[in-house]
């Protein structure tokens, strides 16, 4: 195995830093071995978040029942105190069971149904490594150099010389020959 960050040959596959450059090499030897993606062994189940899906079902579910709580509330304070604003009770039914509905549908429809994966947490799989960010030391490509190349001179043409005959032109000779013996 190589170092992706300086090219250096690695001694064992099993070594964790490189003996160069010093990068992690626990990350790139998962990869590989799992032919290019990363694994997701390293999650635990019980630390797994709920999907953008569930998280809006569930605050649609919360919109909906909390109508049983709000409109008969609303309904004893409409009544002892604000007689005139009786409107409240069926618009804040309206608006808590409705919502809650809707934003369920959503969540249904246009959400995703699988959570981000969350890899700062998990070992050898840091999000913003530095080592990452910057360049290699030692870049693939040597440097450009300083004096460039003479100018590129175009080949010469060389079917000038010989000139292949026509396919033609054999069956021509031969018609030329036959022509003055019929005469």
């Amino acid at each position: 195995m190589y170092c992706p960050q300086c090219g250096q040959q690695q001694v064992s596959d099993v070594t964790r830093f490189c003996s160069r450059c010093g990068f992690l090499l626990e990350g790139v030897t998962a990869v590989l071995a799992s032919g290019g993606q990363v694994p997701m062994r390293y999650s635990q189940p019980g630390n797994t978040k709920l999907s953008p899906r569930s998280i809006g079902v569930r605050q649609g579910a919360l919109l909906m029942l909390s109508t049983m709580l709000l409109v008969p509330l609303i309904a004893i304070i409409t009544v002892n105190f604000l007689e005139p604003l009786m409107f409240l009770i069926p618009i804040t039914a309206i608006f808590c069971f409705v919502g809650g509905l809707l934003r369920m549908l959503y969540a249904l429809m246009m959400e995703d149904a699988y959570p981000q994966p969350d890899l700062s947490n998990v070992p050898g799989f840091a999000t913003g490594i530095p080592q990452m960010d910057t360049s290699a030391r030692n870049p693939g490509l040597p440097p450009a150099p300083a004096n460039p190349a003479a100018g590129w001179r175009p080949r010469t043409n060389t079917a000038e010389i010989y000139q292949p005959p026509s396919i033609t032109e054999n069956t021509t000779r031969l018609l030329d020959k036959d022509e003055p013996s019929r005469k």
